[in-house]
């Protein structure tokens, strides 16, 4: 069976380590011409879906996705080697293992890449590394980087 990679998605929270899997992304996007979408998820604090659980206004993460972009995305963008390659960059906000797999549903992606670490301690102990998450619900495979 040959395995076709045309888009590919990698995600950023950065982290060193996730900036190492975008750049890998960038070189197998390369080999391969696929279009890479480098992502980010802002993670909203807690309380901030209330007690219905609606989402916030839009506004309500206006800076926060500013700041994400600014910070994180500029960054990778400065940082890639990304001449010849398609690509564009995504900002979303929620739970970033879940937001991870929709976009790569949504986008039809053919590989998710990640850095194996990223998040700080306290956060893995009590929600678990968004690698170890998102590899059991990604619909497609899973790349985790060192």
């Amino acid at each position: 069976m040959d395995w076709k990679i045309e888009t590919i998605v990698a995600g950023l929270d950065g982290s060193d380590q996730s900036l190492s899997a975008a750049r890998l992304a960038a070189t197998v996007a390369r080999q391969f011409g696929a279009r890479l979408i480098l992502a980010t998820v802002v993670r909203p604090p807690e309380g901030w879906w209330g007690i219905g659980g609606e989402p916030p206004a839009p506004e309500a993460f206006a800076k926060a996705v500013v700041e994400a972009r600014k910070e994180i995305l500029d960054r990778a963008e400065a940082a890639l080697d990304l001449e010849g390659i398609t690509y564009e960059t995504v900002e979303e906000a929620g739970d970033p293992a879940a937001q991870l797999a929709d976009l790569c549903r949504r986008e039809d992606a053919d590989l998710l890449v990640v850095g194996r670490r990223g998040a700080g301690l306290v956060e893995r102990l009590l929600v678990g590394s968004v690698a170890d998450r998102v590899t059991h619900i990604a619909p497609c495979p899973v790349l985790t980087v060192p």
